[in-house]
């Protein structure tokens, strides 16, 4: 039955990405259902795995492929085909891209177990080439108005798995289809704050389908019940009420916001016992466990200079190697688990100046995306950028505390808002050019 699975993807790869191409270009509808298909597929992940060590505590535990990857390869097939239309253009922040990946292959001089770093490397890889189609498919401001769409209907199937965890299974901390509630809230997080600026700032929408739809999305943040996620959220929230207002003022926002803070009140009130009870009840045991592996990964960055070995963390916080010698164990075949900050996990793992790499690679989008605010003004698509600041935000503080940007999930979708902020970019450089001429 397991070979039985390797068959069904080749066939699905070796005819579903001509197929899709030929439909795509002949169906313009095709082309709008294949896009909401790649973006679906990041949140419910349909994959297989070569050479799986699935019991390896790693970011990457194989070589993984799946939907999105089949998706994307049909939509480039789609880009390559309209060309002569539609150039081909490289994505602003390649190359930081690839020296943050050229740190990273590097870093394999000190992996012990080359596989598990080959692991990560083809993952950084499918997310450029995902980061590269993205940001070639979104050629109008029009397609926002269907990507908006296809992220609605992505939070209503999200919802409806997060109240059937919780109502139905009795699951406490809901995760929807994700591996952990940590990778929904940030997830959520983006999706919902961009749903909230589009409430906010784009007058023409139908308010009686994306307020409910806004609430969806805060009910999934609020019952993972995570309490970083919820204070990044609210933070995120404050950050897009502010630019709105400082964006345009009308009666319309006003009324919104007064929606807001009835229907969030109501939302509140419910979750409260659950919230108090999340706090009380949170082990002590789980911040000292951050602050040992904190300390691990500090140890390694020190140590060796193009860091341990990309996707070697989970190897070396083990015993015969040093660096988690100060971690309590249970038992002497407990095996450690990962630090729970992207930030020394990248630095443990690639070297201290690979985080630097990093840190310019996700402000120079920060930094974009600002720089699309300031220029959208009085533009009907400003929702973007104001949504998106407010998600990043919180992305970037919570991933602190957690490694989560690094999971398949939430790795495409940090890509996608990447590559949406570069293309709004691009469009609004050609629409300068336009009123120049």
């Amino acid at each position: 039955m397991s070979e039985l699975k390797y068959v069904i993807f080749f066939l699905v790869l070796l005819f579903g990405v001509p197929f899709n191409y030929i439909m795509a270009r002949k169906f313009p509808k095709y082309e709008k259902v294949l896009w909401f298909l790649l973006l679906f597929f990041t949140c419910n992940m349909v994959d297989i795995n070569f050479f799986s060590h699935e019991h390896y505590r790693g970011t990457s535990r194989g070589f993984e492929i799946g939907m999105v990857d089949i998706l994307t390869f049909s939509l480039l097939a789609v880009i390559i085909g309209r060309r002569k239309e539609y150039p081909i253009k490289r994505p602003p922040g390649t190359f930081l891209y690839f020296t943050y990946f050229f740190f990273s292959l590097l870093s394999l001089v000190n992996s012990d177990v080359y596989l598990y770093s080959f692991f990560e490397l083809w993952k950084m890889i499918r997310m450029y080439i995902f980061f590269y189609v993205v940001y070639n498919m979104i050629r109008q401001f029009e397609d926002i108005t269907d990507m908006m769409v296809s992220i609605s209907i992505i939070t209503i199937y999200i919802t409806y798995i997060v109240l059937k965890q919780k109502y139905l299974m009795g699951i406490f901390q809901t995760y929807g289809p994700f591996p952990h509630q940590n990778s929904l809230v940030l997830y959520m997080i983006m999706y919902g704050s961009m749903l909230l600026s589009l409430l906010l700032n784009k007058e023409d929408i139908k308010l009686y389908y994306w307020l409910p739809v806004f609430g969806m999305a805060s009910i999934d943040i609020v019952s993972t019940l995570s309490r970083a996620g919820l204070a990044m959220y609210a933070m995120s929230i404050i950050m897009i009420f502010y630019f709105s207002y400082r964006s345009h003022f009308s009666l319309r926002k006003v009324g919104v916001t007064f929606l807001f803070l009835l229907l969030g009140s109501i939302v509140m009130y419910k979750a409260m016992d659950s919230i108090i009870e999340r706090v009380q009840t949170a082990p002590e045991e789980s911040a000292n466990t951050r602050i040992r592996l904190a300390i691990a990964a500090r140890k390694m960055a020190d140590d060796k200079i193009l860091g341990i070995g990309l996707n070697n963390f989970g190897l070396k916080i083990n015993d015969p190697y040093p660096y988690g010698a100060h971690i309590p164990r249970n038992d002497p075949y407990e095996k450690g688990g990962l630090v729970e900050t992207i930030y020394l996990m990248i630095a443990a793992e690639t070297g201290w100046h690979n985080l630097v790499v990093f840190f310019i690679f996700i402000l120079y989008f920060y930094g974009k995306n600002l720089r699309n605010y300031f220029r959208m003004k009085g533009h009907p698509y400003r929702f973007i950028p104001i949504g998106i600041a407010g998600g990043l935000t919180a992305w970037y503080i919570q991933s602190t505390l957690e490694w989560v940007l690094k999971q398949t999930n939430n790795y495409y979708q940090m890509m996608f808002v990447f590559a949406l902020i570069a293309a709004v970019s691009r469009m609004l450089d050609e629409e300068t050019k336009k009123k120049k001429r």
